[in-house]
């Protein structure tokens, strides 16, 4: 084993600090405490004084194909359903959506608020994503844009139902009004 492929909790002695302890391996440097002068110290991966006493090797774990594929998913949802960062308001914060059917046999669903809250802004956000494609559609003529936006402005103003749950008015909902 090459003292350069040491991990964390590794053990080697320096010609000049003595024994030390790798605390986390940074690119080509090692981050390690020495207990004689009890001092953390950065030093480079390859230097060639370093002689391990017990060193330890990061297993490689076996990726497979469904691994990938997990990662892929994961990456997509994170980065295609951010939401901006609007705040809930401090009354319904912990509190829990109950959603009860009317027949007996089923079973309430309980909904935390804050992921209620956050897609109803996703909700939000993908009208105004559509909005601006609507606006900026080479294909579509003043009066079809005209038309979609009226749609668009119906569904803000069916979701202002939802504006008791926003920390603040300049995020709330707004429908056509009178």
């Amino acid at each position: 084993m090459n003292a350069s492929e040491l991990e964390e909790g590794s053990k080697l002695r320096h010609p000049s600090f003595g024994t030390g302890m790798i605390l986390s391996v940074e690119g080509d440097y090692y981050k390690i405490y020495f207990y004689k002068t009890e001092e953390i110290k950065t030093l480079a991966r390859d230097f060639e004084g370093f002689e391990i006493e017990e060193g330890k090797q990061a297993e490689k774990p076996s990726i497979s194909i469904s691994d990938i594929e997990k990662a892929v998913r994961n990456v997509v949802a994170d980065f295609s359903e951010k939401a901006p960062l609007i705040p809930l308001g401090g009354r319904w914060m912990g509190g829990t959506v109950v959603l009860e059917p009317n027949d007996e046999n089923l079973s309430v669903k309980e909904i935390p608020m804050e992921s209620f809250f956050r897609k109803i802004v996703m909700v939000r956000e993908k009208l105004r994503v559509l909005e601006q494609n609507i606006n900026n559609h080479p294909k579509l003529d003043d009066e079809d844009r005209i038309h979609l936006q009226q749609y668009i402005t119906r569904c803000y103003g069916s979701l202002t139902t939802f504006n008791v749950l926003f920390a603040y008015k300049e995020d709330q909902f707004k429908g056509s009004g009178k």
